[in-house]
């Protein structure tokens, strides 16, 4: 994949879509330092349902544009109770009929799990739908256990899938471009929606991870990076430093460009935000501990009883969370913001319900003086 290779995915004002900042930096708003994002996890409570969690990320991607939350992303999980976001192209599809200005996009695709070919046309159908407004996040993870992710790919050799990941890379956004160099196999093969049937925008190409893999070839590619500090705290600040540290300018960026994933949930109180997060807590312990579920409700949390082990993983997962009051929430932000460096903060709220979610968004909002 040659970095610098034209890429159309940087945002136009002129279009008209009325989003901030262009089509990967944010504008920071209100007292922010940084531009302030959303990952909705989709998540399914105990005694909810499917059906209603949807209804909630409609509601969240409404709040978080009419507050100026920069973007929503949404992410690809599998055979998990707890989530609802298997397929992140049909619930962007949904957001975006709903909605007119945040940018979209998925944080993101697992793209081993799928034929680059599948997810040029997903995104660029995503994009033909709502121009200028999507974002195509790729990570190399199966985004599930190792049963699952070899139903998905019909194969156990789960490994390959992500050693190839910059060659299917590559392959993705040959067919974003529809540019394939005369006498390749695929030459004749055009994406739909696409630039064979014209002139047509198409969505930045981001990189997530964990761990430095992504950090890198972000770097080396020019591209913009996410790292997910919500559940990978420890390798946080190591990636970043490798991601600036291996940066080449490209046609798409100028500079480096990160965000990260921060687990973060406010409530009028703070008794009440702990209420909220242990409940993310317990489900995550059970989904470590090979038992995944529905979220579990506060008042399931508050009684469970954990052993001294269980209660060490709470604490340090906890550890990682930033809750409380809306003023102990921001100050937690923009603690990390200084810390990390990071370009922008994407904010998830994991609880039971989404009354809570809903909640924590606006307090945030209020406290930054985010517009009404």
């Amino acid at each position: 994949m040659d970095e610098n290779r034209g890429d159309e995915s940087r945002g136009d004002e002129s279009r008209g879509d009325g989003s901030r900042g262009d089509g990967i930096r944010g504008r920071a708003e209100g007292t922010a330092s940084v531009p302030l994002s959303v990952l909705d996890l989709v998540t399914v409570g105990q005694g909810r349902t499917a059906t209603q969690a949807l209804r909630t990320s409609v509601d969240i991607a409404q709040l978080a544009e009419r507050r100026g939350y920069h973007r929503l992303w949404v992410a690809e999980h599998h055979s998990m109770p707890g989530v609802a976001s298997s397929s992140p192209a049909v619930i962007l599809a949904h957001l975006a009929a709903r909605t007119e200005r945040i940018r979209l996009g998925s944080g993101g695709v697992m793209l081993p799990n799928h034929a680059p070919l599948v997810i040029a046309e997903q995104f660029g159908t995503l994009e033909a739908m709502a121009p200028g407004r999507i974002d195509l996040g790729l990570g190399r993870a199966p985004g599930t256990d190792g049963a699952t992710a070899a139903a998905l790919r019909r194969t156990d050799r789960l490994g390959e899938g992500a050693d190839d990941f910059p060659q299917q890379l590559a392959e993705l956004t040959r067919f974003l471009d529809d540019d394939f160099p005369d006498g390749h196999p695929y030459a004749r093969i055009h994406a739909v929606p696409g630039p064979v049937q014209g002139p047509a925008g198409r969505p930045p190409i981001w990189l997530l991870g964990s761990s430095g893999f992504s950090a890198r070839l972000a770097g080396v590619l020019g591209l913009p990076f996410a790292f997910a500090h919500h559940f990978s705290a420890q390798n946080t600040i190591p990636a970043l430093d490798l991601y600036r540290d291996s940066f080449k300018p490209s046609a798409v960026l100028d500079a480096p460009y990160a965000l990260i994933g921060v687990s973060a949930l406010a409530a009028d109180e703070e008794r009440e935000a702990r209420r909220q997060v242990l409940t993310g807590a317990l489900s995550m312990l059970r989904l470590r501990t090979g038992r995944p579920g529905l979220i579990p409700t506060p008042e399931e949390a508050e009684a469970y009883d954990f052993s001294p082990v269980e209660r060490e993983f709470v604490d340090s997962w906890l550890g990682n969370v930033i809750h409380g009051t809306a003023d102990e929430v921001r100050s937690g932000l923009d603690d990390l913001a200084k810390r990390t460096g990071a370009d922008e903060l994407m904010i998830t709220a994991n609880a039971h319900g989404g009354e809570a979610r809903l909640r924590s968004y606006d307090l945030i909002a209020d406290a930054y003086g985010l517009p009404g």
